[in-house]
């Protein structure tokens, strides 16, 4: 009898998590007998993958919390190369977590095996050159932003835009009023979110700076209302720590992140995958950002876009404003936010760009797109 066709994944962080997981169920509408084993979370395992290795042990970020945690990712490095070498996948499936995965791609095209990587590295923010080194090393890359397809072009390097996938899964699942109701908040008051980061470090350096603009914000408009949806990754514990030390109530909310963003007139969030998912909401909103030192400061160095915001990349402009490192201070945070509160005329232009950013990411099927091409791949086509 024939084996079922076998792909080997390769997921860093909840981010990558997710988005393999989606690809594989989508997979599986196609080829149900398809096995999928690899390196992922919980995401993964119940879409019905083989999590060999629990990514959340290396899902970490910059110069300092690799350094910390480079053992551990040397030996996961090991474990899934080891996966390769033994199982002999019909193809490596890398979801994002770069310079890993980049090294897993390397030794799986030594040992034979097709590899496809998802989710481009951000050759243009920075290193632009790697974009060859990556073609020695993938039989295909698929972007998620319409602009990347040109870079890897440029080089001859196979690509396919499949599209992002926030914009399938940015729904709320109520509408505004019921989530409103649901949340205990008061129609017709001022509404900001927080939106502090799914990451340990990112609470710790961020939180504390939201919850001092709030206190602020809280003196100057009058029945001023905070809400932050809480990351599935960020401990109680950790959020309560923070937030009985502030005068300001915060409603916090579990699991339903887009419906918080939803009832929002303004949000304050970390750098990231939030900032695009919050303007597909179409919410005004500023980004702010700190980092270890010596992670900020190599930043600075290597990093070639003027922007970090994703809404900004796509928009081609500041169109949201940036608060990075020393300029995240309470102070600054409050006063944007006071902006986007009482100037209608401002929020409206923001609401407009954010509009803008939508159309430019199109009109969704990440996930299935990213199926049609991985079994082609698998098929020979």
């Amino acid at each position: 009898m024939t084996q079922p066709l076998k792909i080997l994944f390769s997921a860093g962080e909840s981010s990558g998590d997710q988005h393999a997981a989606n690809l594989f169920l989508e997979l599986k509408k196609q080829l149900p007998d398809l096995q999928g084993i690899g390196m992922g979370g919980s995401k993964m395992a119940a879409a019905g993958v083989d999590i060999r290795y629990d990514s959340a042990a290396i899902a970490v970020i910059g110069v300092v919390e690799v350094i910390k945690h480079y053992g551990e990712i040397r030996r996961a490095l090991a474990l899934m190369q080891n996966l390769v070498a033994s199982e002999r996948p019909d193809l490596l499936v890398c979801v994002d977590y770069k310079e890993f995965n980049f090294k897993l791609a390397k030794f799986a095209k030594q040992q034979g095996i097709k590899v496809l990587f998802y989710v481009s590295p951000q050759v243009w923010a920075w290193r632009a050159g790697r974009v060859k080194q990556y073609g020695k090393v993938i039989d295909m890359m698929a972007v998620i932003f319409p602009f990347e397809t040109a870079y890897y072009e440029a080089e001859n390097v196979p690509v396919r835009y499949v599209g992002h996938p926030s914009v399938d899964k940015v729904k709320p699942q109520r509408s505004k009023a019921e989530d409103l109701l649901a949340f205990g908040l008061t129609e017709g008051k001022p509404i900001v979110g927080l939106l502090p980061g799914s990451r340990v470090n990112e609470i710790k350096r961020l939180l504390p700076v939201m919850l001092l603009a709030a206190e602020q914000l809280h003196k100057l408009v009058p029945g001023l209302q905070f809400i932050l949806p809480q990351a599935d990754a960020i401990p109680d514990a950790l959020l309560n720590s923070h937030l009985s030390q502030t005068s300001v109530n915060v409603t916090v909310i579990k699991h339903q992140p887009y419906d918080v963003i939803q009832c929002c007139d303004a949000v304050m969030t970390t750098s990231g995958t939030a900032t695009l998912e919050i303007a597909l909401l179409g919410v005004p909103m500023l980004i702010c950002y700190k980092l270890a030192a010596i992670t900020y400061w190599l930043g600075r160095w290597l990093v070639k876009t003027p922007f970090i915001g994703l809404p900004n990349i796509v928009a081609g402009k500041l169109i949201i404003k940036e608060f990075i490192q020393h300029e995240a201070n309470p102070e600054n945070l409050a006063a944007e936010m006071l902006k986007m509160l009482t100037d209608g005329q401002y929020a409206g232009q923001m609401r407009k760009d954010l509009a803008d950013v939508k159309a430019e990411l199109g009109q969704g099927g990440a996930s299935r797109n990213m199926a049609d091409l991985v079994v082609g791949m698998l098929l020979g086509d």
